[in-house]
């Protein structure tokens, strides 16, 4: 099993890479879907957030209003780190549970561990590879703003609760520059998988 890390910025187009690797044969760990999972009501992180936050960020069901605590975590640096400290434990546990089972039933998996937040919460260490999904800043700002209707403060203020796109290309082990077409990007992403299963073949060998 080889294991590597995919991340990017916000509105950088990592989703769509994470899609063209899991039809290449990659086997995806999503840590997004992991996080959504590990605060669900009934869930620990579900009451212990409630605690921290207060119920003001629940739905009428209960479960937590992910876009109006994102509001909050975004414009404050502080709350940002005390949801994490509640979120990334439940999600590194889950993580690994994942991990367990795929090298118990496909040891032979290229696994990507897709992960927004991959360097700054300390999951790149040990990996294989680091896959950076990259678009110059200001191409940045106009994806989110149109994806998400968002005025450019709201975009800015997102974008700069994150490490600066520049520094996380800068730790990339493989990039993949997501500013030209969707084919390009599939294309670029395609010669990774490629690299990933030579590696694994390699070691295979050894």
């Amino acid at each position: 099993m080889l294991i590597a890390g995919l991340t990017g910025g916000i509105a950088s187009g990592k989703s769509t890479v994470s899609g063209f690797l899991k039809e290449a044969g990659a086997v995806i760990v999503d840590a997004d879907k992991i996080a959504r999972h590990v605060v669900q009501k009934g869930q620990p992180a579900w009451q212990k957030i409630v605690d921290v936050f207060g119920s003001s960020i629940l739905l009428p069901d209960g479960e937590i209003d992910r876009s109006l605590l994102g509001d909050i975590i975004f414009h404050d640096p502080e709350q940002k780190q005390a949801l994490n400290r509640i979120v990334h434990p439940e999600v590194f546990s889950e993580n690994a549970t994942r991990l367990r089972e795929i090298e118990k039933n496909q040891p032979d998996a290229i696994v990507i561990l897709d992960v927004p937040l991959l360097i700054e919460s300390g999951m790149d260490v040990g990996l294989s590879e680091i896959i950076v999904v990259y678009i110059p800043e200001s191409l940045q700002i106009q994806r989110l703003m149109h994806r998400d209707a968002l005025t450019p403060a709201r975009a800015l203020a997102r974008i700069g609760s994150q490490m600066p796109i520049e520094e996380k290309k800068k730790r990339a082990t493989l990039l993949i520059d997501n500013s030209g077409s969707l084919e390009d990007t599939r294309k670029q992403t395609l010669r990774i998988y490629r690299l990933l299963k030579d590696s694994l073949t390699q070691q295979g060998i050894s």
